[in-house]
């Protein structure tokens, strides 16, 4: 694999993260009130919706770094799949909770009134929790990466000298 390719994977993989996350709360809003209102409550809600949005990118990133073994020899990923999966769950629920108060007058149709009245109620607290999901998340990769980096150059470092 190129040197090129092994960095077009995690890059392409946290933009699509990244852009599935931020087409999903604009489109949310965007059918539900208006596109220009989307973008009015994405600015409203910035910081914590950016930080959401690019820690998601990073996590998907640092997933594909893990998975597919891009920069070392990663013997055992651990359970990094799993909580990106969980985060990515949870970070979604916490765009959806930012932006159901906006689509209150379909859920009744749907008989979502109580599930949108308990988003809307909890929408700050499910984005510090999807925000902290995707945080330890990330460190929990960060951890493995450096974990098997060091392996990886002690491994070197023995068969330099003979050992």
């Amino acid at each position: 694999m190129t040197a090129r390719q092994r960095m077009g994977w995690p890059i392409g993989a946290g933009l699509l993260g990244a852009g599935f996350l931020t087409a999903l709360y604009m489109g949310i809003v965007s059918i539900a009130e208006s596109p220009q209102h989307a973008v009015e409550l994405f600015w409203e809600d910035r910081l914590i919706v950016i930080p959401i949005i690019v820690g998601f990118g990073v996590q998907m990133a640092l997933y594909v770094i893990l998975k597919k073994r891009l920069f070392v020899p990663v013997a055992h990923t651990g359970p990094s799949g799993k909580l990106a999966g969980a985060s990515g769950t949870t970070s979604t629920l916490a765009m959806v909770a930012c932006c159901a108060h906006h689509v209150t007058d379909v859920l009744p149709i749907l008989g979502l009134t109580a599930a949108t009245a308990f988003l809307a109620e909890y929408r700050l607290a499910f984005m510090v929790i999807g925000l902290g999901m995707t945080l330890s998340g990330i460190g929990f990769m960060v951890a493995i990466l450096v974990r098997e980096r060091r392996k990886a150059l002690r491994a070197m470092e023995l068969s330099a000298r003979g050992i």
